[in-house]
């Protein structure tokens, strides 16, 4: 690893644990050179996911698209941020450990829909209703009806 202040190339780690995300570590570096310390993250880099749009498109794996659908479903609602990142990080783990080169769409909505579920009520049937196209209040009712019972 090279130095950012100094650019030696040797550099001594002198301490490493999880971080704060479990998915990477995180390194305390020193460098043998200059004496200054830097941290250094590292995550295992996989192969992208594809996912399989609706009109059978395919686009790489978005973590942020999830976010921005889970954030406007829990919008004015006593969902705090730290909870939607647990739930889009819970999400996310569940799509990677299927361990598929591909994955459907409307798998990652099921799933998502499945978490909003016991995280609120109301943030579950905002996102379901726009996941699930309602047309009409009948669908929306059946939605309802499922998610009562």
């Amino acid at each position: 690893m090279k130095c950012p202040f100094c650019s030696h190339e040797n550099t001594r780690v002198i301490d490493s644990r999880p971080a704060d995300d479990n998915n990477s570590i995180r390194r305390r570096r020193v460098c043998d050179e200059c004496g200054k310390r830097f941290t250094t993250y590292e995550k295992v880099e996989t192969i992208p996911l594809i996912i399989i749009k609706k009109d059978d498109n395919r686009e790489t794996f978005d973590r942020t698209k999830i976010e921005a659908g889970v954030v406007r479903a829990c919008y004015k609602r006593p969902v705090s941020v730290g909870r939607i990142k647990e739930l889009v990080d819970a999400v996310e783990n569940e799509i990677f450990s299927r361990e598929e080169k591909e994955i459907p769409s409307q798998v990652i909505g099921e799933i998502v829909m499945n978490r909003l579920k016991d995280l609120d009520a109301v943030a579950y049937v905002r996102f379901a209703s726009v996941y699930r196209e309602f047309k009409d209040v009948n669908t929306f009712m059946e939605e309802l009806k499922k998610f009562l019972e």
